[in-house]
């Protein structure tokens, strides 16, 4: 009995704190699509062992750059069979993943949270610095802080051309939309109802708020934190604009019963339905900012 309540004593005091990621690491995998994002942005192929299985989905923004890429389940067992130098996960392997893979002697880099834009920079400095490129990181958030000052100043159009934009088709072009987001929001702007289609929005204190508010508009969900579809309210106020996120139809098929489908929800808004790609959104990550920019060009063309 003591043996064995000496060995679980033991086993319980063994947990080892993360160790350290190595300086450069050059056998690098990614545990979840989240994690995808940031290593596909910030590192060369020749340093990425292999990505999640949803790196190529249509929720991941930087599906093109993973196309025939290596991927590994985020199963202990086929992760540690490839000797990786780095473990790079936000959510991927589960809660305790960090502390399985230190016993191993495997490095974990931990994503952090971003509940605001500046979150978002913070992270993807820290992200950069961690993989060894702060240098890159920096200057993607360069970019980022001019995509931002575009839509919070009058500036006629977001360059099409920033460097660091990842798949052609997508770029922002010429709009008078872009760069009313502090005036509108001191005289009180177009409102509009951001809708994802399970039937959720969203209201102050998250970042799909403050996208809201930086192109142009008064979020018409009032209330904080995510909540249904306001319904109710739905049948005697509208918004200005609908905004939904829509993801593929072979990786997101709502249920018929969701909200976002109830006929209020086609008739919310006297103007065409802004669509998000989900990819912008389902993540926090640089990549955000397409969606507040795809909300501040329709804000132009329609209000």
């Amino acid at each position: 009995m003591c043996s064995i309540l000496t060995a679980c004593s033991l086993g319980k005091a063994a947990t080892p704190a993360p160790l350290e990621p190595p300086v450069r690491a050059m056998r690098v995998v990614s545990l979840d699509y989240c994690a995808d994002q940031y290593v596909l942005k910030l590192l060369g192929r020749e340093r990425i062992l292999a990505l999640s299985p949803d790196a190529t989905r249509d929720f991941s923004y930087m599906r093109e750059t993973a196309k025939g890429m290596p991927k590994v389940a985020p199963r202990a067992e086929d992760v540690l069979v490839l000797k990786p130098d780095l473990v790079v996960r936000s959510y991927g392997g589960g809660a305790d993943a960090g502390a399985f893979f230190a016993r191993a002697g495997v490095p974990v880099l931990q994503l952090g949270y971003a509940e605001d834009l500046a979150g978002v920079r913070r992270v993807l400095i820290e992200t950069a610095g961690q993989l060894g490129e702060r240098a890159r990181g920096e200057r993607i958030a360069r970019e980022m802080d001019a995509r931002v000052a575009a839509l919070r100043h009058p500036y006629p159009f977001v360059p099409s051309e920033v460097e660091g934009r990842d798949r052609p088709g997508l770029r922002a072009g010429p709009s008078t939309s872009l760069g009313n987001a502090e005036r509108m929001n001191k005289k009180g702007g177009p409102t509009l109802l951001y809708a994802t289609p399970g039937g959720v929005t969203t209201g102050p204190g998250s970042l799909i708020h403050e996208l809201i508010e930086l192109a142009g508009y008064r979020n018409f969900q009032t209330e904080p934190g995510w909540q249904p579809l306001p319904l109710e309210r739905l049948a005697y106020e509208k918004p200005d604009r609908v905004a939904v996120a829509w993801f593929g139809r072979r990786d997101y098929n709502p249920d018929q019963w969701s909200a976002a489908r109830h006929p209020l929800m086609r008739t919310a808004s006297e103007h065409p339905i802004i669509g998000l790609e989900g990819a912008w959104t389902a993540c926090g990550g640089w990549f955000v900012l397409d969606a507040a920019e795809a909300m501040a060009r329709a804000r132009g063309a329609q209000l």
